[in-house]
């Protein structure tokens, strides 16, 4: 059965187009991807993300738990509010999931997991948390709003009374601070994270509140965009998708995580002797970016070819910012030399980039050469 989040009766009254998404009906766009897109990246836009799984653990030992169940290291988290982007692996150092870490207090961290993987993560991390005494409480009763673009935290801070106003503006990035809504009073849990590569916050409140804050927001100049427009943004930041990206038949390694791998000292996480050996002996497959300058786009599946061998398309989309289409792909280990794409039995050659693509609205170095 489709799922719903408190929103959706909002979306449709916006005209919004609803698509499945990972069991949830979900807006695509509002009339047009392009336009909000260019919204985020120009001024401010808002993405419901209530479908994504908020989950709290508690327990004394939770810090050690999660020492245990991530791949980064959760010690960097000292100072309350504070978050982490790290990935879940199963034994042989397959992804999980990838997810945000936020540290409350010594006994309590939050998570934000994907939607589409919900039972999944909930029985994993169920399962690895026993004999941590760690409870395990999902928070359906939430949902999330996440408010992207250059203007995106002036809109968000205008709406906190003056105590969340000052909390919210001194946050910085991947910091979060439980604040209060000035017209209503509704506790909001506000995160200064996202998904598009632009500033801005992700914002959780009670489903209560949630319609008449996004009213709120639209009546402040925030325009609505969809799942289209989130796909977009994200890929020309260089951010991965989960189970087109990323899964459980790759490692971090190979899908361009290496960042959030964090191989300390005396920290026995799961998957770690998988990438420890990958360090040592080097993995045979690598993510490269792509940016074709012939038209066309480029999509999920299509053949890449490379000096090295044959590789495939992950995420591909036409950029709006660049007016070029660019993609991730997954292709054998070592320098890959000319590559090329196979459009429809035609080998279109495309160039080789350092991502993210685009960077707070800009084309980075060499993407446009």
């Amino acid at each position: 059965m489709t799922r719903k989040t408190v929103l959706n009766q909002t979306h449709r009254d916006l005209g919004a187009r609803m698509v499945d998404f990972g069991g949830w009906d979900m807006p695509l766009n509002y009339g047009s991807q392009i336009e909000e897109h260019h919204q985020v990246r120009r001024d401010a836009g808002m993405f419901d993300v209530s479908h994504m799984t908020v989950v709290d653990l508690h327990g004394e030992r939770v810090r050690e738990f999660l020492r245990r169940l991530v791949a980064n290291s959760v010690d960097k988290l000292k100072k309350p509010g504070k978050a982490l982007y790290t990935c879940m692996l199963d034994e042989d150092g397959g992804v999980v999931d990838d997810l945000i870490v936020y540290f409350m207090d010594d006994a309590w961290f939050r998570l934000v997991v994907n939607a589409a993987t919900r039972d999944k993560d909930l029985a994993w991390i169920g399962a690895q948390a026993q004999g941590f005494g760690v409870e395990v409480r999902e928070r359906p009763e939430l949902a999330m709003i996440a408010v992207q673009g250059p203007n995106a935290r002036e809109r968000v801070l205008g709406l906190l009374d003056p105590a969340g106003r000052d909390a919210a503006g001194r946050l910085a990035r991947f910091s979060a601070a439980a604040v209060r809504a000035a017209a209503d009073g509704a506790e909001l849990f506000i995160a200064r994270t996202g998904y598009t590569g632009e500033d801005g916050f992700e914002v959780v409140l009670p489903d209560a509140h949630a319609v008449a804050f996004w009213n709120a927001l639209l009546a402040a100049g925030v325009k609505p965009a969809g799942l289209g427009a989130r796909d977009t943004l994200r890929l020309e930041a260089g951010m991965a998708l989960y189970g087109q990206d990323m899964d459980e038949t790759v490692t971090p390694y190979e899908a361009g995580l290496a960042w959030t791998v964090s191989l300390d000292e005396g920290r026995d996480f799961v998957g770690r002797a998988r990438l420890e050996r990958q360090q040592a002996e080097g993995g045979a497959r690598q993510l490269i970016g792509l940016v074709m300058d012939e038209k066309g786009v480029l999509r999920h599946g299509q053949r890449v070819l490379s000096a090295q061998g044959e590789g495939e398309i992950l995420s591909g989309t036409f950029s709006p910012t660049l007016g070029k289409a660019i993609a991730f792909a997954r292709v054998p280990a070592g320098e890959p030399g000319e590559v090329r794409v196979d459009i429809r039995g035609r080998e279109v050659p495309v160039r080789v980039v350092r991502f993210p693509f685009v960077r707070e609205g800009r084309p980075q170095p060499g993407v446009l050469d």
